[in-house]
């Protein structure tokens, strides 16, 4: 679907106007660069590029000629002029140099001036070189990206401006999951181009996986013979791999575009593919296949058995030499310890070492790995699961359960990479993650000091691919990564979204013209829905997270068409109602409906206390969550349910006076993949005085563990007519996974909503 299309013409119209002209254009040239560089000065006049215009670089270092040759070749494809290169800085030449270039430009730093005359590039290296670069391309028309000879023209214009712009964090990337669902080397060039585009410097690739083994190991062909295929539920088979050639392809492409390509292999948790290839490095020695399903699986490498370090070492050995980056990832995260609690080796090697648990004994796995990595001049990371039982001596933490690992890892000396959940997972919904919130992200976390701080080394954006494929990756990724980008290279003290917004707008016709196929800023339909207790009736008011959109509307739970109510005032409900929304987008309905279950009863608007805390990252609306009138879908980011994780929910509804009831019901989810289960049970009691308390009945949970798809259901309690004014609801957690499931022993979720009383 084409977004932004008046946008399009509008810049496409200014284009025309600004350089398709002949002359010098009258009006001045828009600015529009993403990151923001960080500082920028535009005056009048225009440099003129056209067949006459020649490139000259000072420096004759193989990396210095190579971002002259990529742009000399890059302009040539754009326009059908091919730039000659110049013996010495002369008149209207494009001049890049390395001389005097001040220190503090650090690294990736360039100054870019910009007269009638002359374009002159400045920086220490390379990288600083091609960033400015990339500024020059985002300064030419969007069209000139299409690189097609439909919108060539003999001559182009730069504004007069200096540019003074460096990075805040040296590490600025993107992790791509090539396990879950497989994209091709080809595709993996093109993400390269893209990140290059928007100055970042690291492609995080992820290559191993319970669901695919992605890299070719030559002394284990089984890893990608077996590992590297999976056999889906309709019985067809799913895979692909990454030859060592087509590794060193990809790496060396990258490093023309100054990216660093961190490759990550999985241990000691995350390896059902390798060991469905090479099942005597498990505690259990299978069989195994390769998952099709999504999730933690509680097979793992075993660490009693000494081979299964040479094994991985080898492993590692093949990896180090088609990577040149000086980390090597090897995650650590989501290892279920219930095979080694139950392996007689794994228990040895705990007794052997004296060590206290399972816990550490992952720290002195992850810690004897550290120790060849550094003896092959290599740094570990590892994502924060590595803090626990101990950090390995010199391992950087990539922190992603929030900001606590990074906290843990700065405070103790270590370097971390940030990229929470909450700001960084690019394969959340925009629902859950919108444009606004990744621009709102602070990477630097407010409880560390000066000194901690220069310990957070950078982020990332995560776009993990269980629910992403060719087909949606680019809307998934974009224009989030707009984003991010500014966040970790230009790391304004105080933002200005509305500011970035309207750079963003405009960046679109470029992300036109480069083929990306982005996605909305926020979720297509938003919610504002409010209880006016005084009236006794909600409010439900409709947003967008992108312009232009109509919505159409049912409150009846019929699906809406194009047909049904146009919505223009927030919409009144004094019934329990469903309300359904369309979104009409340039004229093109969205597929997705979306929905929201409004429901009146007798604890709406009245007080509750809970005694156990929710979890804090799923705290839903708030305290009065459980009893705000909105029932909450199958997604469990929907903002509506709260979870608690194994601890039961105690929760105290005061009807603020002598109330008849008849029923006491509350909305339930599991998601067993996803550790998240049902009650066991669910007791409802009342009260006069909120002291003695009166059981009314228990509702015993009747859904199978073992599901696997997302069930919502709610537990119902029916009893003849009674008055009370206190409420208690108890829904007694699981509270660890059961031996049968993947992650055995780990701590499970409840996920509740609304608490309905009638």
């Amino acid at each position: 679907m084409k977004k932004h299309s008046r946008i399009s013409i509008l810049l496409l119209l200014i284009s025309v106007i600004f350089f398709g002209c002949k002359q010098e254009p009258k009006k001045a040239i828009e600015v529009s660069i993403i990151p923001k560089p960080v500082s920028i000065s535009v005056e009048e006049g225009v440099f003129t590029i056209s067949k006459s215009t020649k490139v000259y670089f000072d420096n004759e270092s193989e990396e210095i000629k190579n971002v002259g040759e990529y742009f000399i070749d890059w302009f040539m494809k754009g326009s059908g002029i091919e730039l000659e290169k110049a013996k010495s800085p002369e008149k209207s030449s494009i001049y890049f140099t390395t001389d005097n270039a001040p220190d503090s430009l650090g690294e990736e730093g360039y100054l870019l001036e910009i007269n009638k005359d002359k374009v002159t590039v400045t920086a220490k290296t390379a990288a600083g070189l091609f960033y400015a670069v990339q500024s020059i391309r985002q300064m030419l028309p969007p069209d000139f990206e299409k690189q097609n000879s439909e919108y060539r023209i003999d001559k182009y214009y730069l504004p007069c401006l200096k540019i003074a712009d460096k990075p805040k964090f040296k590490w600025r990337g993107m992790l791509m999951d090539c396990c879950r669902h497989f994209f091709d080397k080809e595709f993996v060039k093109r993400y390269i181009d893209l990140l290059a585009y928007h100055k970042m410097n690291t492609l995080h690739w992820h290559l191993t996986e319970d669901q695919g083994w992605r890299i070719e190991i030559k002394q284990y062909p089984k890893l990608t013979e077996i590992g590297a295929w999976r056999t889906e539920a309709d019985g067809s088979k799913y895979g692909g791999f990454f030859t060592q050639e087509d590794i060193k392809e990809v790496v060396e492409y990258a490093a023309s575009r100054h990216i660093t390509v961190v490759p990550e292999i999985e241990l000691p948790g995350h390896s059902v593919a390798a060991l469905s290839a090479y099942s005597e490095y498990s505690c259990t020695g299978g069989p195994f296949k390769v998952e099709n399903r999504w999730g933690v699986f509680k097979d793992i490498y075993c660490a009693g058995n000494d081979s299964t370090f040479a094994f991985l070492e080898n492993i590692l050995s093949e990896v180090i030499e088609l990577f040149p980056s000086e980390y090597i990832h090897i995650g650590g995260d989501e290892a279920p310890k219930y095979r080694w609690e139950n392996c007689e080796k794994c228990q040895k090697r705990i007794k052997d070492e004296g060590l206290k648990d399972e816990h550490e004994l992952q720290s002195y796995f992850i810690t004897r790995i550290e120790k060849f990595l550094n003896s092959k001049g290599k740094k570990l990371i590892g994502w924060d699961e590595i803090l626990e039982g101990g950090l390995a001596p010199s391992a950087t933490v990539q922190s992603w359960r929030g900001m606590g690992g990074a906290i843990a890892a700065a405070t103790s000396g270590h370097d971390a990479i940030v990229s929470p959940t909450s700001h960084a997972y690019f394969d959340y919904d925009v629902k859950t993650t919108s444009l606004e919130k990744v621009y709102s992200f602070d990477p630097i976390p407010d409880e560390l000091n000066s000194e901690q701080e220069k310990h957070i080394i950078g982020g990332e954006c995560n776009v993990w691919t269980e629910r992403i494929t060719y087909e949606n990756i680019d809307a998934k990724i974009f224009p989030r990564l707009l984003a991010m980008s500014e966040v970790l290279w230009t790391y304004p003290a105080e933002r200005d979204y509305k500011e970035f917004h309207s750079r963003v707008k405009s960046h679109y016709a470029r992300l036109d013209a480069l083929g990306v196929k982005y996605g909305f800023e926020a979720q297509a339909v938003i919610f504002d829905v409010e209880y006016l207790k005084d009236k006794s009736e909600f409010i439900v008011d409709l947003t967008s997270g992108q312009p232009n959109v109509e919505f159409r509307f049912t409150i009846d739970g019929t699906k809406p068409d194009i047909n049904s109510t146009i919505y223009t005032e927030p919409i009144i409900i004094k019934n329990s109602a469903t309300v359904k929304v369309i979104a009409i987008s340039n004229g093109e309905e969205l597929e997705e409906v979306f929905e929201r279950k409004i429901v009146v009863h007798k604890a709406l608007g009245k007080k509750i206390e809970l005694i156990n805390p929710f979890y804090k990252d799923y705290a839903a609306q708030g305290n009065n969550n459980l009893i705000d009138g909105q029932k909450g879908t199958i997604s469990y980011r929907d903002k509506l349910w709260q979870g608690y994780q194994e601890k039961d929910l105690i929760s105290i509804i005061d009807l603020e006076k002598l109330t008849e009831i008849s029923s006491v019901s509350i909305g339930c989810l599991q998601s067993m993949l996803s550790w998240i289960f049902m009650p066991e049970q669910v007791e409802i009691f009342i009260s006069n005085d909120a002291e003695n308390y009166v059981a009314k009945g228990i509702i015993i949970n009747d859904v199978d563990q073992k599901t696997e798809t997302r069930i919502r259901k709610d537990f119902k309690l029916d009893f003849e007519k009674t008055t009370t004014q206190f409420i208690k609801v108890i829904a007694k957690n699981v509270g660890k996974c059961p031996d049968w499931h993947e992650g055995a022993g780990g701590k499970t979720w409840l996920f509740v909503d609304e608490i309905i009383v009638e």
